[in-house]
C-alpha cells in the first residue's frame, strides 16, 4: 500500500471484473469497462449544503441549462396530455401535441406571468388556457385568442407565442432543458446511449411511484445513494454482511456508474458462509420459501435462475439469456444532475433528486419501481404517486417490498447529517479517493456551473 499512488488503492479479494468474469453467463461488455481517475482528496466543504448563496447560483446558472428527466411516456400518451416537472422556480409544462409529437413550454402566461398549469400537475387539456384573463394557446403553442384584443395592438401571434425549451426522449423518460440552445440530448448522456442499447428501459413501466421530502440538501440525498460504503453499518448494522468489493467508474463529464454484486461471500468475512447459507439469505430477502441448492452449484447462480424463472413467467418474457449480474446486481448509473437508473432486472429502478425550494435542509426524492411490460395483456397506467412527508416510512409503499426498510435506514442518517454540517467544527468532509469518488464529481460538475466553492 505504501508505494501506491492516491486512488490506486483497493479492497482486499478479487475484483468486481473477476467475480463477472466467473459467472456462467458471461456480462455484457458494458459491465467490463472501467474509468477511474483519481480526482483529488480535499474537504469538501459543508457550505455546498447550507449556504444560501450557493443555492441561489445553483437556481440561476446550474438549473437552468442542464438535462433532467421530467416525466415518462405514459404520463402523455394521447394528444392533450400534460405534465408540468418543476425544479426551485422553474417550471415546464409538457404536452403531447396533436400529431403526436412532445413540446415543453415556459409555464407562464404571456400576458401576466400567471402559470398556465398548477405546480406538479398533469392531466388534459385540448388548449392552453390561462386561468386569469383566459388567453389561449394551441398545444402547438400558437396563440389563438386575445380576449378584448382591441386593446392591445402591440400583441401579434407571432410575439405571443409561447416559447419552447428543449425536450428529447431517452428510453421511454422525457428529457427537458429549460435553455432553448441547450446542446442534444445525446451528447448530454454520454456512454448512457451505448452501454443502454440492447437493456430495454422503454419496455418497462412504472409500477410504483414513491416521492418523499428528505431531512438533507438535495446534493447529500444524492451522494447517499452514489457508493455501498455505508452498507455494512447502514444496513447491517455494523456487521459485515455479504458485501463484496463494489466498481466505481466516473464517464465523462455527465455519467458516473457503480456495480455491487449480490450473492457472493465477502472477502473479508471469516468464517467465509456456506452456499447454503448464501442461497438461504437471499431467498429470505425476497421473501422466497426455502430453495434447493443441487449438488456442487452455486447460491448466485441458483437464485438468477429462479428470479428470472419468476418474473418471466409474470411478465410473459423469456430471461434465461441474461447474466448473473444482469439479473441480480445493483448496477446504477447517475446523469448529473440529478437521476439514477438500474438496468438490472431484479432491481430495476430510477431516482431523481430535487431541491426543496422552501428549505435548504431538504428535498424531494421520487422513487419508481420499474417492471417489464407484459407481453400478454396491455401494460398499466402509471399509478398515483404515493406522497410522503419525512417522518413518514417508506413501508407504507407495498410495491418496495422488503426494500422500504432499506430506504428508511438510508433515510434515518439524513436528519443526523444534515444537523452535522453546522454542528461539526471541522468545516468539510473528507472523501474515500476510489469509493466516494462519485461523490466527488458530483460536486466538481456543480462547481463547474456556479463556481468556486462557498466558504461559511
Amino acid at each position: 500500500m505504501a508505494d501506491l499512488k492516491p486512488g490506486e488503492a483497493r479492497e482486499v479479494g478479487p475484483s468486481l471484473k473477476d467475480q463477472l468474469l466467473a459467472d456462467p453467463t458471461p456480462p455484457p461488455a458494458a459491465l467490463l469497462e472501467e474509468s477511474y481517475h483519481f480526482r483529488g482528496d480535499e474537504d469538501i466543504p459543508y457550505a455546498v449544503y447550507t449556504s444560501d448563496e450557493y443555492a441561489q447560483a445553483e437556481y440561476d446558472s446550474m438549473w437552468p441549462v442542464v438535462w433532467q428527466w421530467a416525466c415518462h411516456v405514459d404520463h402523455i400518451p394521447e394528444a392533450g396530455d400534460y405534465y408540468v416537472y418543476d425544479v426551485g422556480d422553474h417550471s415546464a409544462l409538457i404536452v403531447r401535441t396533436t400529431d403526436g409529437g412532445l413540446k415543453a413550454y415556459y409555464n407562464a402566461c404571456m400576458h401576466r406571468g400567471t402559470q398556465l398549469k398548477p405546480p406538479g400537475s398533469c392531466g388534459y387539456s385540448q388548449e392552453l388556457r390561462c386561468p386569469f384573463h383566459g388567453w389561449r394557446w394551441s398545444l402547438e403553442g400558437t396563440f389563438v385568442e386575445l380576449p378584448g384584443k382591441w386593446d392591445f395592438p402591440h400583441v401579434t401571434e407571432d410575439s405571443h407565442r409561447l416559447p419552447e425549451m428543449s425536450i428529447d426522449v431517452w428510453e421511454g423518460f422525457v428529457f427537458i432543458n429549460f435553455d432553448p440552445d441547450a446542446g442534444p440530448l445525446v451528447d448530454y448522456l454520454g456512454v448512457l446511449a451505448d452501454h443502454w442499447q440492447d437493456w430495454g428501459l422503454a419496455d418497462r413501466y412504472i409500477d410504483t411511484h414513491v416521492r418523499k421530502r428528505l431531512p438533507c440538501n438535495w446534493k447529500a440525498a444524492s451522494e447517499a445513494f452514489l457508493e455501498a460504503y455505508h452498507v455494512r453499518e447502514t444496513h447491517s448494522t455494523g456487521d459485515l454482511g455479504d458485501e463484496v468489493t463494489a466498481q466505481y467508474d466516473v464517464f465523462g463529464d455527465n455519467v458516473s456508474r457503480f456495480i455491487h454484486t449480490t450473492g457472493l461471500n465477502s472477502p473479508l468475512r471469516d468464517p467465509q458462509r456456506t452456499e447454503e447459507e448464501l442461497l438461504a439469505r437471499q431467498a429470505s430477502r425476497r421473501g422466497t420459501d426455502s430453495v434447493e441448492l443441487p449438488e456442487g452449484a452455486r447460491a448466485r447462480d441458483v437464485y438468477a435462475e429462479l428470479i428470472q424463472k419468476q418474473l418471466g413467467e409474470a411478465y410473459g418474457h423469456d430471461y434465461s439469456h441474461l447474466s448473473q449480474s444482469m439479473t441480480l446486481d445493483s448496477i446504477e448509473y447517475f446523469l448529473f444532475p440529478n437521476a439514477f437508473f438500474f438496468p438490472g432486472l431484479q432491481l430495476s429502478m430510477v431516482y431523481r433528486f430535487r431541491p426543496d425550494p422552501t428549505s435548504i435542509d431538504h428535498s424531494y426524492f421520487d422513487l419508481l419501481m420499474m417492471r417489464p411490460r407484459p407481453a400478454d395483456r396491455p401494460t398499466p397506467e402509471p399509478p398515483e404517486v404515493i406522497e410522503l412527508e419525512v417522518d413518514e416510512s417508506y413501508a407504507i409503499a407495498e410495491g418496495l417490498g422488503g426494500l422500504g426498510k432499506v430506504y428508511d435506514q438510508d433515510t434515518a442518517n439524513m436528519a443526523a447529517q444534515t444537523r452535522g454540517f453546522r454542528a461539526s467544527r471541522k468545516r468539510g468532509q473528507t472523501l474515500g479517493n476510489y469509493q466516494e469518488v462519485r461523490a466527488r464529481h458530483l460536486q466538481e460538475r456543480v462547481r463547474d456551473y456556479v463556481g468556486d466553492y462557498p466558504t461559511d
